[in-house]
């Protein structure tokens, strides 16, 4: 056998491989839609065919056996968002365990005269990705400019760990934390529920967890950065106008959803059409999640009714813990909500995420909770990731970040 022609041959086929590669990446990333009002439209092209081109080796890498379902994506994703660091000089950071819950805790080393703040945070990543690395430089950055102690959430992801699970985590944590304050220098009245995307759903969902619990000190605030909150309704105007805008397109929303409850995503485009929602409660919750309550400033680039008038009987079996308020806070009913504490949303203009944070911030405001609302005209989904990362910081998270501290001094 030539040595030289099988040399040759490798060659060829290693350039073939590539040249698809980066093909698909290349189309993948032409097909994003980034519109002119995103600022670092650049950055964010980088980052979407990073993104893109790790999915593509993950898929590979499935069926060819070498590694398990998204378990190179959660790698690469976490690795992108973190930054490695040192000691800090100004902050105890230990890692420990509320109830059998992995928690990172980020103490002040400076006395205080009296009860500190606290801040519970859990991080996004759509439930099936994210840990304390991911998200170390903002807690330690929210800790140190608010003289707060921050406790980060490493609460189960899916879809190794089914639904409730890291609810469940999340929910505990806090009430060890509600009841515990004081050995960390918190006042336990002064405790703020914080998240991120997935992770502002699961602090949605633990403030209403909370509400009937008279044994314990309720929560000072929640801050929910663009939240998920609600899985009836995937084609509200943000769904439609920024449904291909990186990070999170359209349907990337609905895959997480149905891995976080543990649905077979063959029923995607059910759930996208609205199939999995029964006629009946589509009319309950239209008084909630209709068009109508969203301004019509956010309608401006495009928004088509979407008639839901049918479902499928099976799908809804399928999905039915999407329906939970536990799932969707935006559908729990007005003697809960009625009952939370002062609320924090941030929105992104260009995000399909946006429309839940204005709906429930319309429901808030209804029930006569104070809600203080950030809109971030020129930012997308997940920059308050990007607020301090070296040359892929985006300027708007790193605004939105200091003015969540800003509110979180002021409760």
């Amino acid at each position: 056998m030539d040595i030289g022609l099988v040399v040759l041959s490798i060659a060829i086929l290693f350039l073939l491989c590539f040249l698809i590669f980066v093909g698909v990446i290349y189309y993948q990333s032409s097909n994003a839609d980034i519109p002119p009002g995103v600022t670092c439209r650049g950055k964010l092209r980088i980052i979407h065919g990073i993104m893109t081109g790790i999915a593509i080796v993950d898929k590979l890498s499935q069926k060819l056996g070498i590694s398990s379902h998204m378990g190179l994506i959660q790698y690469a994703a976490e690795t992108l968002m973190t930054t490695k660091l040192g000691k800090d000089p100004k902050l105890f950071i230990k890692d420990l365990q509320f109830e059998g819950v992995p928690v990172r805790v980020y103490q002040p080393k400076s006395p205080s005269a009296g009860g500190r703040k606290g801040v519970l945070f859990f991080h996004g990543g759509g439930w099936m990705y994210g840990n304390f690395d991911t998200y170390e430089t903002l807690c330690r950055y929210v800790s140190n400019e608010t003289d707060s102690v921050v406790v980060s959430v490493g609460y189960r992801l899916a879809p190794a760990h089914k639904y409730p699970a890291g609810f469940e985590d999340c929910l505990n944590a806090t009430i060890h934390f509600l009841k515990t304050a004081e050995e960390y220098g918190v006042n336990s009245s002064s405790i703020v529920i914080s998240g991120d995307s997935a992770g502002g759903n699961l602090a949605a969902a633990v403030c209403q967890a909370l509400v009937s619990r008279a044994d314990l000190p309720q929560p000072l605030a929640q801050v929910l950065i663009y939240p998920l909150l609600q899985m009836i309704d995937f084609n509200l105007p943000s769904y439609q106008q920024n449904r291909a805008v990186p990070l999170l397109y359209r349907e990337q929303s609905v895959f997480f959803v149905l891995n976080y409850i543990s649905c077979d995503v063959s029923v995607m485009e059910d759930v996208l059409d609205g199939h999995h929602v029964p006629v009946d409660m589509k009319l309950n919750f239209r008084k909630w999640l209709g068009a109508d309550n969203i301004p019509d400033e956010f309608k401006v680039r495009g928004y088509k009714p979407c008639i839901m008038s049918s479902h499928s009987d099976d799908v809804h079996e399928a999905v039915k813990n999407a329906l939970d308020s536990a799932c969707s806070p935006l559908l729990a009913e007005d003697s809960i909500i009625r009952l939370l504490p002062k609320a924090y949303i941030l929105t992104c203009e260009f995000d399909v995420l946006r429309d839940d944070g204005l709906l429930y911030k319309k429901r808030l405001e209804d029930n006569d909770i104070p809600v203080t609302w950030y809109h971030a005209k020129d930012g997308v989904h997940g920059i308050v990731s990007f607020f301090d990362n070296g040359k892929l910081t985006f300027p708007s998270g790193k605004q939105a970040v200091d003015n969540i501290v800003n509110f979180i001094r002021s409760v």
